[in-house]
């Protein structure tokens, strides 16, 4: 069997920046199973693989990293709407609605950027884990917490986040469940907050652009600058811009998109 897939630049116009994601959307769920989608992530060595199959009045979607299934993922969400929309598969009028592990998540098209209503995954405050400082190379935490998925850290000043410089083994070795969110309020007038993610676990540790992150850190953000309406850039190599408007218990996170690749899987 043949299936089409493409390959998306998220949280960005710019092509060959922002976070990459496969795409590949099947007819039926039963033509292919998870070992199946595992190996399909693996061939494509992104961050995120996403599978998209009719359910309901929308759709099953479903996100892979090349070693595991993820319970909850924004740049693939937001490429998987993005290709409904571009392939013409949902009218640019209607909303796509995805029911997940993360529970019904539905993107809206706004012009060039695309709302995704999400959970907030607001963070409590911890203690700092044992070696935590060391593993991240920056000692000047104003806070930590911690939410479900990641650790959540805010630093001094923008210039602390750029120079982190991760030992990524010891990360690795102090098993968290996910990752580290860190974070700083920006000194640039362009966004309100800047932020890094970082996923041991992973061959790749540093995401690009991570759109559940900012799951946490928009009501974090909201609370500290008492303003509701924010801007995040994620400072990665390839860099990305999410804006965030936390709503109670969810948060509307807005991006852009663009295709870079489209390519037919022979399986």
């Amino acid at each position: 069997m043949t299936y089409e897939i493409f390959q998306v630049d998220a949280f960005t116009n710019k092509p060959f920046s922002g976070n990459p994601a496969a795409v590949c959307i099947l007819t039926d769920p039963s033509i292919q199973d998870e070992k199946w989608m595992q190996l399909v992530a693996r061939e494509m060595n992104l961050q995120e693989t996403a599978y998209l199959y009719p359910e309901k009045d929308g759709f099953r979607l479903r996100w892979f990293t090349p070693k595991t299934e993820e319970q909850l993922c924004g740049h693939a969400t937001l490429s998987a709407a993005h290709i409904l929309w571009e392939q013409s598969i949902l009218p640019k009028d209607q909303v796509a609605r995805f029911y997940t592990r993360s529970g019904l998540l539905t993107a809206k098209l706004h012009g060039e950027w695309i709302e995704l209503n999400f959970p907030a995954e607001p963070v409590e405050a911890c203690e700092v884990p044992d070696q935590l400082e060391t593993a991240l190379g920056c000692p000047n935490f104003s806070f930590v917490g911690k939410n479900r998925l990641d650790y959540f850290i805010e630093v001094d000043n923008e210039y602390s986040i750029h120079q982190v410089t991760p030992d990524f083994k010891l990360l690795h070795s102090l098993m968290f469940n996910r990752g580290i969110i860190i974070t700083s309020r920006s000194q640039s007038a362009e966004f309100d907050f800047i932020s890094r993610f970082f996923d041991p676990n992973e061959d790749n540790p540093e995401d690009p652009v991570t759109g559940s992150a900012h799951c946490a850190l928009g009501p974090y953000w909201e609370k500290k600058l008492n303003k509701t309406d924010l801007i995040g850039y994620q400072a990665s190599e390839r860099g990305g811009i999410v804006k965030v408007k936390p709503i109670d218990q969810r948060v509307l996170l807005f991006g852009q998109a663009i295709t870079v690749l489209r390519c037919v899987l022979i399986s």
